[in-house]
């Protein structure tokens, strides 16, 4: 709940960062219903994404031309109500409470009519101007469902567009309606008890940038979060009558006065849908598809389907992302030209050996920070997000989710979390922040802690799997095995021992198509953009420190502490220390280690095995624990470190002690 001064301070910090400007356009809309696609389309890049004051979620900012001038245009997180449940709603119902944008622009899904109608009726009710996007009509139209739009915008009083966001349809259209929104007319009957009880709040009710009969609505409907915003508002006796008022109608009704109110407005939501929507038998053009789409969450064939993908999403990211373009940026271009060419002329030009230590030494700005981030992480990733972005514009991921759904299950969770694990996979800071799209602070929670814990990023697990490919296949089974067991037993414990109930599992399923590679090209290209702008300072600032702890003499100070446990308890030699150090900034800097070693000849494969296993394990790099800080707080940060920390090691002991005790040469 946000308190007045916070409520202040947030109405100014918005102000600053666009999201209260004068004449801004604000796009809203239930999840998954295309809004992001039709922002990019609109405003034609991602110009500014920052947290909503206040809150942990962002918002992203971008701009159009609207009457011969750039209009701010806000995204707000997806919403199925402006009676908020979840900080995500929060934010997008206080963006429209805080400031009066010029217009709202409901996006909407052309096949669940009946939702993007629920909130076109509540906006109508805020008496804000508003223009309908009725997007996924090409999928609407491939299911038989036909609307007559012209017919739905007399009802409404507002223009409806309909859009195929992905492919640019309807974007002119609806820039034009943008130019002059109207406030819906529209008007839900309630029950007689609620007409009257709002009749009663709205005379007590402040001024604000929506009508009274809404804000009334939202508080006799137990919104709490109204709390902070309408205290300094209100005089004392105004706010001891919307109490009354409430406390009555509460008392009076049989069903809880949301429900009512929720039930009320699908209701008429229903009947206008029935009205202007009608059906007819979909088109047989793309048989194909159809029968795709059928196996793909096939109890049995999905699972074999599942592998296919997975091992083509292998062989472009694992074999030609992490072998043949690290290859050729790594060993060739920097190994080879770029790296030799800046040692010369940081020796020629630079005398002072510790300016040229810094930049161009074992820790140095060039040979280190932008090797590995450019060099070495860079292609992993990019190759990593064309994968993503095809599984996701494909509309594959949900069925993944769906076939996912019962494994995740055993740890509390439901097939949702399978996205930002599966995203953990390119990156577990980006993951790690992907996980407010489920619903529960538990949820949220313990896919935190399994990111952190077990699922190494792209630039990680490339060197992993060279690093033990090397050996067997059987090491990478071993390590695969035991990794997936530690991720299972703790999820497990964590949904055992968290107090917070789980959330349900609904998730729509979008018919599959074919990616467009022009929407791939701009969804790449701006988490490429995320990658350049947030994590390589990273690189630089965890190789800097690096350095530092090498020139201070720190470095061999804390390897000689962590010999003891390396070589004691892991049975790895001493070496392997300084690996692990340097994994306390960057893990894939620590396999890195790991893998010169291997390659030098100085570990087993047992140890190569225990080595990986344990790396894997480790306490999340800097830039995770900072998004975990960010998403959690410096509490629950570092408990999550604290028991990783440990608990890596431990693993790592136990799977040298079991496959030294067995018998023969298992990996020898």
């Amino acid at each position: 709940m946000l308190s007045p001064p916070v409520v202040r301070a947030a109405v100014v910090a918005a102000a600053s960062a666009g999201l209260s400007s004068p004449g801004r356009i604000v796009l809203v809309g239930n999840p998954n219903v295309g809004k992001s696609a039709l922002f990019g389309a609109l405003t034609g890049t991602y110009v500014t994404v920052s947290n909503y004051p206040g809150t942990t979620v962002e918002v992203t900012v971008g701009s159009m031309p609207v009457a011969g001038h750039r209009t701010p245009v806000v995204d707000t997180p997806g919403t199925a109500s402006f009676i908020p449940v979840s900080e995500d709603e929060r934010v997008t119902r206080d963006i429209l409470l805080l400031d009066e944008p010029s217009a709202v622009l409901l996006v909407g899904d052309a096949k669940n009519l009946e939702r993007t109608l629920v909130l076109a009726l509540q906006l109508a009710e805020m008496k804000v101007p508003f223009v309908v996007s009725l997007n996924m009509m090409d999928e609407a139209a491939l299911r038989g469902i036909v609307i007559d739009t012209t017919r739905l915008a007399e009802c409404l009083g507002v223009a409806v567009v309909p859009t195929v966001a992905v492919r640019h349809e309807g974007i002119g259209r609806l820039r034009e309606a943008l130019h002059a929104p109207r406030r819906g007319l529209m008007r839900v009957e309630y029950p007689e008890a609620v007409e009257r009880a709002v009749a009663a709040a709205t005379s007590q009710l402040p001024e604000s940038p929506v009508a009274a009969r809404a804000l009334a609505l939202m508080l006799l409907a137990g919104d709490e979060t109204l709390t902070g915003w309408l205290r300094p508002r209100l005089t004392p006796e105004a706010s001891g009558a919307l109490e009354a008022v409430r406390d009555r109608l509460h008392r009076k009704g049989s069903a809880p006065v949301a429900y009512v109110i929720a039930r009320a407005r699908y209701e008429s939501a229903a009947r206008l849908a029935a009205d202007i929507r009608s059906l007819r038998s979909p088109p047989d053009d793309a048989p194909a598809w159809r029968t795709i789409d059928r196996y793909a969450t096939h109890p049995v064939w999905g699972v074999g389907l599942l592998g296919i993908v997975l091992y083509i999403a292998y062989l472009f990211v694992g074999v030609f992302g992490a072998r043949t373009l690290v290859d050729l940026l790594e060993n060739r271009l920097f190994g080879e030209i770029l790296n030799p060419l800046l040692i010369k002329v940081a020796d020629r030009f630079l005398p002072w050996s510790v300016v040229r230590d810094m930049l161009v030494g074992p820790y140095g700005l060039f040979t280190m920070a932008l090797t590995y981030s450019l060099a070495l992480v860079l292609p992993i990733v990019t190759t990593f997000f064309l994968a993503f972005g095809v599984l996701e514009d494909s509309g594959y991921l949900p069925r993944l989710a769906v076939m996912a759904n019962r494994a995740f299950r055993v740890m509390g969770l439901n097939g949702k979390a399978v996205l930002p694990m599966v995203l953990g996979l390119g990156c577990d800071t980006m993951a790690t922040l992907t996980t407010r799209i489920l619903e529960t602070s538990k949820e949220r929670l313990i896919v935190i802690v399994l990111l952190a814990l077990g699922v190494p990023c792209s630039a990680q697990l490339g060197v992993i799997l060279s690093l033990l490919g090397a050996v067997s296949p059987l090491a990478v089974v071993i390590w695969a095995a035991v990794v997936l067991g530690v991720i299972v037993l703790v999820g497990r414990l964590a949904a055992r021992i968290l107090p917070w109930r789980g959330g349900d599992f609904i998730l729509e399923l979008p018919p599959l198509r074919l990616p467009r590679a022009g929407n791939l090209l701009v969804k790449t290209l701006a988490r490429l953009e995320w990658y350049l702008k947030e994590a390589v300072p990273l690189f630089v600032l965890g190789t800097l420190l690096l350095f530092i702890a090498d020139v201070l003499h720190l470095l061999g100070g804390l390897e000689r502490l962590a010999e003891p446990v390396v070589t004691g308890i892991l049975g790895l030699p001493r070496e392997t220390a300084q690996a692990f150090v340097i994994g306390f900034l960057r893990r894939d800097f620590g396999v890195a280690g790991l893998y010169r070693l291997a390659t030098e000849g100085r570990l087993d494969p047992i140890q190569i095995v225990v080595a990986a296993v344990t790396i894997t394990l480790f306490i999340p790099c800097v830039a995770n624990f900072l998004m975990i800080v960010k998403e959690r707080g410096w509490r629950t940060a570092t408990a999550v470190a604290a028991f990783i920390f440990p608990f890596a090691l431990a693993v790592g002991g136990v799977v040298g002690l079991v496959l030294r005790s067995l018998p023969g040469a298992l990996l020898r």
